[in-house]
């Protein structure tokens, strides 16, 4: 027999933030109006149409489970969840990454989350999904944790903004829902995190020494933004939820009832399981009753001791009545459903992989002072043919941002002189430093838990070594030598590696503590210095970027040598040849910036800056609302030095032959009534009798693993005290189910929300004569003068890439859709959407189309029903 094992312990300092160590003796208070409401009861899962089988067989299986098997399955062990075995439910295998099965062999390091979204291709990002679903399958992976559509990028620093799909919620809802969607497909449970305003590294968790930060974030902001990309990825049916280990509006992510009951499970219809974050459960009856239903890993706050918030004490807590049984059933159906709603109950393959060992063999419990040893790893292949989408991604990302007197293409008889250590892989092995915490090599990924192993690492010099007849030499160092006196007669082409990194805040890299802290929105190893030295040297240079992020450019963008910009995000694997693929002109540029880059860090306003230390629980208070971005840069008027959405290419194109028609007409300035909630499981709530939760006789345990019997004694003593004892519940506790509010009513929201209203169509013409190409249209909603809401002065809200566009006329049209919750503001008052101006066919709504959300020159409006071109763009 096989016996194998994802990961079976989490690591000892998750819970130990490098940045803090000062003792706290008071928590500070959130600002005034702030809130976190309660909303209560938790809402029991099943209630929407296309969740009704999976919930119909849930029901029949955790009918016939005991108490304790329940409460198995709401805790983990490790990257472990526990099973009911004895009713056919087995242990179930979570697994990081985002962009790729993590710490194990014979998979694809994909392309990051970022650089996904900088190709603005859905296609693209959908097969994507659909390989590393395969993958995660194929090692017997069950959930998958991913795709990580929090943080937004909201802060330009942030450590994790490298694993989202960029600055936008329109674009990181897309690249989200279309991840849940290609994931689901392949059977794995796909989860979507972190929920919500976890856009800071530094300070993140709650621990023995101080709570985690309190994104403060306002009713309308959090709608429109933050919650935006979660909406739609529970819309196309995500099976689980991670919380953040932060809090919003002072209440803890993993236990906040508004954030869980109210907007996830009520509002948006979430019909999945809530976990937490690894070492992110803050409590036990507060978090279940708030909606959480499973702690991950299992453990408390400290590690390694063997107790849990969950299991044995979350046994107790149903015997004694402090957490009813209709709260306990509803937490295992979720899971159970989800489980069968994605099919794994039919040839899914059990885990094939450890964590923990790279041999064969190792330790069957390594979290148990003693344990036997077996087979954990088979070392199964998952890899297939992913490393052309792998290839292709990271291709159509890449993002040409300057081109100065066309000097790309390059021709391959050019020598090049390279410069900068990002150029070639880490000397000491692709995988030389754990979760590629260290910036040494070709940046591939950030660092962290959203990292995964190179099977191999195609790097960017022996790429370009392969394909140049022009020779290339290589200096292996990031600052200029005082020896080094280039030699040149004029046709060299001086090649600069710059990169930027940052990761999760458990480890620190070159004094980043996660978010980019210490190195700001500069290259590393003084990158900017070496640019500026190799253009003294050089009349032609070409400066390639490896970044998670944004960098300031301006010290060196407008040098007269540095003709040429390329930004290649974070390519995973395959960096080398989709690199040269376009330096050399096999593939023309069609990536598109999925944030801005600004000329100085100081143009965003300080509420987007890192917070710092506070005696206390640090306060992050969103005070710039809606305005992230491109959105406060066009508020006030401050030019950035590449807007969001900008890439050039080799070749031109023009947008002709705009049209706009109606598809859904809107009668009514809010959706129509929400659909009722359908009948959800039903059983017994009398608290079981305690022969259900004992454990069996003659079972032997393992130190440190976590179970969720209780000895016969406790069991009695706490059915005893569920009648004498009043257990003290939280303000607003209820136990009657709502109705749910008018913004709900399916998954992601009310469904009326998403009927497309506008449908766009506009024709798009390669007119250059010499290459071929791919061309992004993005569409921008402007609001009309007479909204009495405050607005940014465009938002983006849909976009289509075309096909590859023959040179010299090759066309095609492309379409794009608005629907009513695009059209819409979220009105505080109503707590509903609203068209803030009227009906839209008699209030004009201007959709604006282009290539970037700085060149949108031609104009759709709702009420006329017409289309022009050749504008000047959008103004205040």
């Amino acid at each position: 027999m096989v016996t194998t094992a994802c990961v079976t312990l989490a690591a000892v300092a998750a819970w130990a933030q490098t940045v803090s160590g000062a003792s706290v003796l008071r928590r500070d208070s959130v600002p005034a109006g702030y809130v976190a409401a309660p909303y209560y009861p938790s809402p029991h899962g099943g209630w929407t149409s296309d969740w009704t089988a999976a919930y119909e067989k849930a029901e029949a299986l955790v009918s016939s489970m005991t108490l304790a098997e329940k409460t198995n399955i709401t805790a983990g062990t490790g990257f472990f969840m526990g099973s009911a075995l004895r009713v056919g439910f087995p242990q179930l295998c979570l697994q990081d990454s985002a962009l790729g099965v993590r710490s194990t062999d014979h998979v694809t390091a994909f392309p990051a989350g970022i650089t996904t979204g900088a190709t603005w291709d859905k296609d693209l990002m959908l097969a994507r999904a659909q390989a590393i679903g395969a993958e995660f399958r194929g090692k017997g992976a069950n959930i998958y944790l991913g795709p990580t559509i929090g943080p937004l990028g909201r802060k330009p620093r942030g450590g994790r903004n490298w694993e989202s799909f960029g600055a936008d919620p329109v674009l990181q809802a897309v690249g989200g829902a279309l991840t849940v969607q290609g994931v689901q497909e392949q059977g794995v449970i796909a989860t979507v995190k972190h929920l919500i305003g976890y856009e800071q590294e530094m300070y993140r968790m709650y621990n023995v020494i101080m709570p985690g930060y309190s994104s403060n974030i306002d009713d309308r902001t959090l709608h429109e933004l933050y919650l935006w990309p979660f909406a739609e990825a529970i819309r196309a049916g995500a099976g689980s939820v991670m919380a953040a280990y932060n809090a919003v509006n002072g209440s803890a992510c993993s236990q906040n009832s508004y954030l869980l009951n109210g907007l996830l499970k009520d509002e948006l219809g979430f019909q999945g399981f809530v976990m937490s974050d690894w070492l992110g459960q803050m409590s036990g009856v507060a978090s279940a009753l708030a909606g959480l239903d499973m702690g991950m890993p299992g453990d408390e706050q400290i590690p390694l001791i063997g107790t849990s918030y969950f299991m044995y004490d979350l046994t107790r807590a149903a015997l004694n009545g402090s957490v009813p049984m209709d709260r306990i059933n509803d937490m295992a159906t979720r899971v159970v459903a989800a489980w069968y709603q994605m099919g794994q109950d039919a040839d899914f393959p059990p885990p094939n992989f450890s964590s923990n060992t790279d041999s064969a063999t190792g330790l069957l419990y390594p979290g148990a002072l003693f344990s036997p040893s077996g087979v954990v790893n088979q070392f199964v292949d998952v890899q297939g043919d992913h490393a052309t989408v792998a290839r292709q991604v990271a291709t159509d990302a890449i993002t040409l941002l300057q081109n100065n007197g066309s000097l790309l293409p390059l021709d391959v008889s050019r020598p090049l002189v390279v410069f900068g250590t990002d150029a070639a892989v880490n000397p000491s092995g692709a995988n030389a430093c754990t979760d590629r915490a260290c910036d040494t090599g070709t940046l591939g990924m950030g660092w962290g838990s959203g990292t995964a192993n190179y099977p191999y690492f195609d790097d960017p010099l022996t790429a370009l070594k392969n394909r140049s007849t022009g020779g290339v030499t290589y200096h292996d160092y990031d600052s200029w030598p005082w020896f080094f006196a280039p030699s040149q007669n004029g046709d060299e082409v001086a090649v600069v590696f710059l990169s930027s990194d940052s990761g999760e805040n458990q480890d620190t890299v070159e004094g980043n503590h996660g978010d980019r802290d210490s190195a700001g929105l500069a290259a590393w190893h003084g990158g900017d210095a070496l640019v500026k030295a190799v253009a003294n040297a050089y009349s032609n240079v070409v400066v390639v970027v490896h970044t998670v992020g944004p960098i300031v450019m301006d010290s060196w963008i407008n040098l007269p040598s540095v003709q040429a910009v390329v930004v290649a995000h974070l390519p995973g694997q395959e960096a080398g040849q989709s690199l040269t693929d376009v330096l050399y002109g096999d593939v023309t540029p069609s990536g598109h910036l999925p944030y801005t880059i600004p000329k100085q860090e100081s143009d965003y306003p300080s509420s987007l800056g890192l917070r710092g230390f506070a005696l206390g629980q640090v306060q992050d208070t969103y005070s710039e609302g809606l305005y992230i971005d491109y959105r406060y840069l066009q508020k006030n008027g401050i030019a950035p030095r590449f807007a969001f959405g900008h890439g050039l290419s080799y070749t031109n194109f023009s947008l002709t032959s705009a049209s706009i028609a109606v598809v859904e007409t809107l009668t009514s300035t809010t959706p129509a009534a929400r659909a009722a909630k359908l009948a959800t499981p039903t059983y017994s709530t009398a608290i079981p009798p305690a022969s259900e939760a004992t454990m069996p006789a003659g079972f032997s345990t393992i130190w440190r693993y976590l179970y969720s019997w209780v000895s016969l004694s406790d069991a009695e003593a706490d059915i005893a005290a569920s009648s004498t004892t009043s257990y003290p519940y939280p303000a607003g506790y209820s136990t009657t189910q709502k109705a749910g509010p008018p913004a709900g009513g399916a998954q992601g929201g009310n469904a009326a929300l998403f009927d497309v209203a506008y449908s766009l169509s506009v024709e798009v013409t390669n007119t250059g004569s010499k290459y071929s190409g791919k061309s992004v249209v993005q569409a921008y909603l402007q609001f009309s003068s007479s909204s009495t809401y405050d607005t940014p002065l465009v938002q983006l809200r849909d976009f289509a890439k075309t096909d590859t566009l023959t040179a010299g006329g090759g066309s095609q049209t492309v379409t794009v859709q608005l629907t009513r919750k695009d059209l819409s503001v979220w009105d505080v008052v109503q707590q509903n959407w609203v068209l803030p101006a009227g009906l839209p066919s008699s209030t004009r709504y201007t959709i604006w189309l282009g290539e970037a959300s700085d060149q949108l020159y031609t104009a759709c409006y709702t009420d006329t029903l017409t289309c022009e071109s050749g504008l000047a763009g959008p103004s205040l």
